[in-house]
């Protein structure tokens, strides 16, 4: 099962693996999908800035090749997603595109708009997921197990919910579901309609908060809106943001987006 890319021989393969930086082995097998999973989910930020500069989402591999790679910036599960996916068909894995249901932070059933993978390597499955942002994993998680899995001071599991999966992380002393999801395939256009609502409704998140979120092993770095929030593991630290140009400074500071001076966005100023 592919994506539906049309044309993955259209993906600059060096480039993507420089912009990740990474230059191990390309053989498809479990330690090469870790290893890529953790350099691409570390070097390309989750980001919702174009949507608040009035531009549209694309998801054809053309656009997000020119701006995530060669353009050097971030994007949100959808981009984020189906340009992994590329990278991993055109190494020669099995890839299996799902939706799922984003339950972290929400208290009302939301629909079907974030995006995962399903791999399957060495005999094995495992959910890849490189579009999560802050909450996410670094490393894929192996699919048909409850089994916890800790990264790096962090704890998720799956766990089978009448038909369908939940991940879940742990926080101190219980589990908190960050999304669930049906093991039933996607295509590209499925993810077309998702993504128009996710990038257009007035409900959606992405239309209304500024965004901006990294992740490494050591540290995770959070802006939502105008409150820049950093987690070492020790502590956690938060700082307000002045002025617009200051915006412009910690986007390029912590998260290396690049935007010209005079660069505004347009979000509510009141966190939501």
């Amino acid at each position: 099962m592919t994506i539906g890319l049309p044309s993955l021989s259209a993906l600059d393969l060096d480039a993507y693996l420089r912009r990740i930086r990474y230059s191990g082995s390309l053989q498809p097998n479990y330690q090469v999908l870790a290893a890529l999973h953790l350099a691409h989910a570390t070097h390309i930020p989750f980001e919702n800035l174009d949507i608040l500069l009035g531009r549209s989402v694309r998801l054809d591999l053309e656009t997000l090749q020119a701006k995530m790679i060669n353009g050097r910036r971030g994007g949100y599960c959808f981009e984020q997603n189906v340009l992994f996916a590329a990278l991993l068909e055109r190494l020669g894995y099995s890839v299996t595109p799902l939706a799922g249901r984003v339950r972290y932070r929400v208290r009302r059933v939301l629909p079907r708009t974030h995006m995962l993978l399903l791999v399957r390597c060495d005999g094995a499955t495992w959910i890849a997921d490189v579009g999560f942002g802050l909450e996410g994993f670094l490393l894929p998680l192996p699919f048909g197990s409850e089994q916890e899995i800790h990264q790096y001071g962090r704890t998720y599991r799956l766990v089978p919910e009448h038909g369908q999966w939940t991940l879940q992380k742990r926080e101190a002393e219980s589990w908190n579901d960050l999304y669930t999801f049906l093991p039933e395939p996607q295509l590209l256009v499925d993810y077309e309609m998702a993504n128009y609502y996710t990038s257009t409704h007035p409900d959606s998140v992405f239309v209304r908060t500024l965004i901006a979120q990294l992740s490494t092993p050591e540290v995770r770095k959070f802006l939502r809106n105008r409150v820049l929030t950093v987690d070492n593991g020790r502590s956690i630290t938060t700082r307000t943001i002045e002025g617009d140009e200051g915006l412009l400074d910690v986007l390029a500071a912590e998260f290396a987006l690049q935007f010209p001076s005079g660069t505004r966005f347009s979000f509510e100023e009141v966190a939501t």
